[in-house]
């Protein structure tokens, strides 16, 4: 060996060159002796070997060994992996010496990877460390100062070995941009790691007191969670900048598993504060239920007395305690509890015991319609005939048939009281009354209820409406029941057929409450508009009643006993401030409305007491205000209907017909003109929105009068060469039926034969290609409907001569009522005797 390097003088004790050179302790508190600065360019030299199992020992760590290094100051600390030594290893120096117990030899192999600084300052006096007790061995306090790549090793035997080494110091690393960001980014992410883990500021120091970057990255190595072969990379990167690289890769990765540890620790401490919060609640609850009687126990005793007074059949009973049980077994904290509850609530909401006490007089009960109603005859009979029914067999002891009930259907107009006579009914028998809007409902589980598997389940609004009730004897009024709709959701209207049907009704079971609910008490009363729309079962189990409108003299009797006195109310007035005579109220209806009902007589009367009103509170009238016809006339305008039929008919080739819409009667009036033809002649239009039947009867009119010329008294010329044209105002109301037959056919005579139609004739009925008049419908409508238009003859079927015995006996009174059997008959009443003006030349 040539000239001795620095590691050799510190081996053999070489004084001298430490003294020149000295140690170095840099600013990152690693000793460096004057060969660490040398570089990698330094000779081979031989030093004491420690191996190390299971450990490894990085520059800059200090640990306490038991090996035996001689006088060497020096050793070199090698980890073993599988009984080989690894290439790299560690130049230590040794810091102390001292002899332990050998009982207290035993040394955990990770305590001595972990650093573990000796316990006090190992006394080196006077050669008392070469004295050994038989009991006793050395120990060697060995401070790491930087790693040496290991070229042989030499066995020596006896337990010592040696190995030649070349010290592999960290080389310079002055400006280099990319150890800068590496250390940079190091440093970062150990301020993040020690933000998690918690650390007093020592740590923290002690890392930024480390200036060398090969230094900084070595102390990752400190780190308890790194397992031995990640420290094994670490120190046998030899490079700075790799180092560096892999300690912020151990470090990223030692973030992210203390990031997931923390986020499952504070998942854990919110689940764990969550149950006790809860636990901590339920516990206070069921404290404060005690103090109030109210715990589990009391909570089913409360349910089972209720269960025992509310009357239910046997089946209902039973099920009502099969819950109960379920929701003793279960407890009240269960989320099936507020399930049970809720079903048993609703369960006991059914007032099955319980029914009004029912006034069964006929003479009552017609006082309180009468008093509520004005007309509506058929209907007020067949409630007091149910009464008296009802009555008879109570008297004489005949049992209830459950099978024997009636749901009555009020079909009629808009605004004719078809919903107030439902309330007047219950208040004439002495029940409840409960409406249910049906308009619009498309889900079935409207009638029948949701399965309690649902969230959200309810019975249906049948259930819910003996609920409302509180007694199972209601009425109950199906409001709209024409304006069921289906969908993928149900059909309503089939649920429907079981409530209204008298045979199976006393069974119904809501989807809800699954038990057998009996409805034969009820008193169903449906209203609809049309029956037409009503599904043909449906309609079957009906009973059917016809509002047909008001006359006139009803509409002012109306107007003066229910609707002055309720719009004198809703405006503030009192009965002796405003007066109105019954003329003016029949002004009203006639100019001012035209409907079968009272709806809009009822807002015409309003807006007459509104502006009233209004002069007596800016004090331009004073009370007592009496209306007269000049005070009617700026209130409600310009009348909008007028008495036009003899306006109209003045001209050959107009006719009136009668027909019946949703709103009930009308007059309709037919018009007929001939023009000159653009083909060959005999053409016919048809205008005013017709329907196919509507067309059909204007050709058999066409046809009739074309065969039938010479009896009439037309010429043959009257066709020649011409196209004929009928229009039905208005022309934008759709029209269908065969009701206009003879109204067409009179109009095109009275055209074709200058003729005029009589001005106060109105007329209905199918025409035949023989001239036979057949019967329609609606008579009484269409009779009203002439009535209130100013028509004082009525031109009718024959066989509908029985239907006028639903007219009012004021009417007919009023009228003069023609049946005909022919519709020569019906024009020798239509037509004036004598033509006015030629049309067929």
């Amino acid at each position: 060996m040539t000239e001795p390097n620095d590691i050799h003088d510190e081996h053999t004790g070489g004084g001298a060159n430490e003294r020149e050179n000295g140690a170095v302790r840099s600013r990152d508190g690693r000793d460096r002796t004057a060969s660490a600065e040398a570089g990698d360019g330094r000779r081979p030299q031989t030093l004491p070997l420690v191996a190390l199992d299971d450990a490894v020992v990085l520059p800059g760590m200090t640990v306490t060994l038991v090996a035996d290094a001689g006088e060497s100051r020096l050793v070199v600390l090698v980890p073993r992996r599988g009984g080989e030594l690894r290439r790299i290893g560690t130049v230590a120096r040794v810091e102390g010496r001292a002899l332990l117990p050998v009982d207290e030899i035993a040394v955990d192999k990770d305590e001595r990877a972990d650093g573990a600084a000796a316990d006090g300052a190992l006394d080196d006096r006077g050669g008392a460390e070469n004295e050994r007790h038989a009991s006793h061995a050395q120990a060697l306090v060995l401070r790491g100062i930087e790693r040496a790549e290991i070229l042989s090793v030499n066995d020596e035997g006896g337990g010592t070995a040696s190995a030649v080494v070349v010290p592999r110091p960290d080389g310079a690393a002055a400006d280099d941009p990319r150890i800068e960001k590496l250390a940079a980014t190091y440093r970062a992410v150990v301020d993040e790691i020690l933000e998690l883990v918690g650390d007093d500021g020592r740590i923290r120091r002690f890392v930024a007191g480390v200036s060398e970057p090969g230094a900084l990255a070595d102390t990752i190595g400190l780190a308890p969670e790194l397992t031995l072969d990640q420290r094994l990379a670490l120190l046998e990167k030899v490079d700075v900048a790799e180092r560096l690289e892999l300690a912020v890769e151990l470090a990223r990765k030692l973030l992210v598993e203390l990031q997931v540890r923390r986020d499952l620790r504070e998942e854990v401490e919110r689940g764990a504060q969550r149950q006790q919060r809860e636990y901590v609640l339920r516990k206070q609850l069921e404290s404060i239920r005690r103090e109030l009687g109210e715990d589990d126990a009391s909570v089913v005793e409360e349910y089972r007395r209720r269960i025992a007074e509310a009357q239910m059949p046997d089946a209902v009973r039973e099920q009502a305690e099969r819950e109960l049980a379920r929701f003793e077994r279960s407890g009240e904290a269960t989320g099936e509890a507020s399930m049970i509850r809720t079903y048993l609530d609703w369960l006991l909401a059914v007032p099955w015991g319980k029914r009004s006490q029912e006034r069964l007089d006929p003479d009552y009960a017609r006082a309180v319609l009468d008093r509520d109603h004005a007309g509506l005859e058929d209907v007020k009979q067949r409630v007091v005939e149910h009464i008296a029914v009802r009555k008879l067999r109570r008297e004489r002891g005949i049992q209830e048939d459950r099978r024997s009930g009636a749901i009555l259907t009020l079909v009629g107009p808009p605004g004719t009281g078809k919903t107030s006579i439902g309330e007047s009914i219950a208040r004439a028998t002495g029940r409840k009354c409960v409406r249910i809007a049906l308009g619009g409902v498309r889900d079935e589980a409207e009638i029948r209820g949701h399965r309690r598997t649902y969230i959200g389940a309810l019975p249906g609004r049948i259930v819910r409406a003996l609920r409302d009730a509180g007694t199972m004897n209601p009425v109950v009024i199906l409001d709209e029941v024409d304006k069921i709709g289906a969908d993928w959701r149900g059909d309503p209207a089939a649920a429907l057929l079981e409530v209204l049907d008298p045979a199976q009704n006393h069974s119904f079971r809501d989807h809800y409450l699954d038990v057998d609910v009996d409805l034969s008490d009820v008193l169903f009363i449906a209203t609809a508009n049309v029956a037409e729309t009503i599904p043909a079962p449906l309609l079957d189990r009906m009973e059917i009643v016809r509002f047909d409108g008001y006359t006139t003299a009803e509409k002012v009797a109306i107007a003066r006993g229910y609707l002055w006195p309720r719009q004198l109310e809703r405006h503030g007035l009192r009965g002796d401030e405003v007066a109105i005579e019954d003329d003016l109220l029949r002004t009203i209806v006639t100019d001012y409305t035209r409907e079968a009902g009272v709806r809009q007589l009822e807002r015409e009367i309003g807006k007459l007491l509104r502006k009233t009103a209004t002069a007596i509170a800016d004090g331009s009238a004073k009370p007592p205000v009496r209306i007269d016809e000049a005070a009617l006339r700026r209130a409600l305008g310009r009348p909008r209907y007028f008495q036009e039929t003899a306006e109209r008919t003045a001209i050959p080739g107009v006719a009136a017909g009668l027909s019946v819409t949703h709103a009930g009667g009308d007059v309709l009036f037919v018009e007929a003109t001939a023009m000159p033809a653009t083909g060959s002649g005999g053409a016919l239009v048809l205008t005013g929105q017709l329907g196919d039947v509507m067309k059909e009867s204007a050709r058999i009119a066409l046809s009739y009068v074309r065969a039938n010329h010479e009896r009439l008294g037309i010429p043959a010329t009257a066709f020649e060469a011409r196209d004929f044209h009928i229009h039905v105002p208005a022309g934008a109301i759709p029209k269908d039926g065969p009701s206009a037959g003879v109204t067409i056919v009179a109009a095109l005579v009275s055209l074709l034969s200058g003729r005029p139609v009589r001005p106060d004739v109105g007329m209905t009925g199918e025409v035949t290609l023989r001239g036979r008049v057949l019967p329609v419908g609606g008579i009484k409508q269409k009779v009203l409907a002439a009535h209130a238009a100013g028509i004082r003859d009525v031109i009718i079927p024959e066989r509908n001569r029985a239907d006028l015995d639903d007219v009012p006996a004021e009417v007919r009174r009023e009228l003069r009522i023609h049946p005909v059997m022919t519709i020569d008959e019906a024009l020798e009443l239509a037509l004036e005797p004598q033509p006015t003006t030629a049309v067929t030349g």
